[in-house]
């Protein structure tokens, strides 16, 4: 994985049909403050501006068949391009899926370091030749349904972003939060 400049800021890339509530994380807590001191950096990308459907349709219907819709892969494809040309730094691809690998500590530290593109479904998920030619890793918030993966977005930008220098406002704050070094914080 690249590693970001030390003193550029932590940027994510989130391709989501609901940018403004993503970019909500920019305002609140320590990592709103990070947002403010420059030290983390969000950029979104709306599949629906990518759509080449009337309406700036971003579903169809599964070729399996089945109820509900699945995330076309061509508007995808083309967010993920533009996010890429965009960094220029080559950090991952990771889709927000319930089949990807759970999500946790190490993650955070890695993602810390360089970033990533996220890119969240919708509706019963993203065309499978989507994940395959575009997507490096699927990370997953646990075993349970959610309607898409702003949530999980965001619960990653807040766990990598407290992990990089300045966010939060002690440096040993990060090294002895809770699973740093794999267990539980004691009690306060």
């Amino acid at each position: 994985m690249p590693t970001q400049m030390p003193d550029a800021p932590l940027r994510f890339d989130v391709l989501t049909l609901f940018p403004d509530w993503v970019s909500t994380i920019r305002e609140h807590g320590v990592v709103g403050r990070g947002f403010q001191q420059a030290r983390l950096r969000l950029e979104t990308w709306n599949p629906r501006d990518y759509a080449d459907q009337p309406g700036r349709r971003v579903d169809d219907r599964a070729y399996g068949g089945g109820p509900g819709m699945v995330m076309q892969p061509d508007p995808l494809r083309r967010a993920v391009a533009a996010a890429k040309a965009a960094r220029g730094d080559g950090c991952p691809v990771v889709a927000l899926t319930p089949q990807g690998e759970p999500f946790d500590q190490r993650w955070a530290q890695k993602l810390s370091e360089s970033g990533a593109i996220l890119v969240c479904g919708r509706y019963e998920g993203m065309d499978e030749r989507f994940l395959e030619s575009e997507v490096d890793m699927s990370l997953s918030a646990g075993d349970f349904v959610l309607s898409g993966g702003e949530l999980p977005a965001m619960m990653i930008m807040d766990a990598a972003a407290r992990l990089r220098a300045g966010v939060l406002g002690h440096a040993e704050s990060a090294p002895q939060d809770s699973f740093s070094n794999g267990l539980l914080d004691h009690p306060h």
